[in-house]
């Protein structure tokens, strides 16, 4: 399992009721339900993506993100994930403050493009691609990119209290200049 998805893993306590959102292939779902006998549910919108989810036993809805959260009551979830969705998503805000009210806690995690090769494609004059970012200008799903300074700034305009932030550069953990150096941040918050 990813680097990253261990450390959302390690924010979340056995037993737990956990909600994730665009959750893929189901991978943190099953780990957690294995190892932490979470009672998990996924979201998800390709086809393929849910198919993997059900062979994998992880109980999967398929659905847009961007319709909300209505399905869901408040506080009906422990914990609620978003892993490197929140930069696809067209209502950033509104994706948050629902995730706030169906869960006492959420985890976020973007890719950062505060990371300083950014800015240096920027400098000489064109968008970065990166491991991270993998996408050409054009054909990208990444619609509203941020730097952790962003988001921390947005998580207290939305009353979001950051109780941890842990930042990668491909696979490592990185604590000297963070804002710089990585290229993925997750937050841990509550409401």
């Amino acid at each position: 399992m990813r680097p990253d998805l261990q450390r959302i893993a390690s924010w979340i306590e056995s037993g737990s009721r956990v909600l994730d959102l665009g959750c893929g292939m189901g991978t943190l779902l099953k780990h957690l339900k294995e190892e932490k006998q979470v009672d998990g549910i996924g979201v998800e919108i390709d086809n393929e993506r849910v198919i993997a989810c059900i062979t994998k036993g992880v109980n999967v809805i398929q659905q847009n993100l961007e319709d909300g959260l209505a399905l869901f009551d408040d506080q009906q979830f422990d914990v609620v994930v978003l892993s490197q969705t929140l930069q696809a998503m067209l209502n950033t805000e509104h994706i948050l403050k629902e995730m706030a009210r169906v869960a006492k806690r959420g985890v976020v995690s973007f890719p950062n493009f505060g990371h300083w090769t950014h800015w240096w494609s920027i400098f000489k004059g064109t968008m970065p691609v990166t491991g991270q970012m993998p996408y050409e200008w054009y054909n990208t799903p990444n619609i509203h990119l941020c730097t952790l300074k962003d988001f921390e700034s947005l998580a207290q305009k939305l009353g979001l209290k950051v109780l941890e932030r842990s930042t990668f550069n491909e696979g490592k953990e990185i604590s000297i200049l963070p804002g710089w150096r990585s290229t993925l941040a997750l937050y841990h918050f509550q409401s």
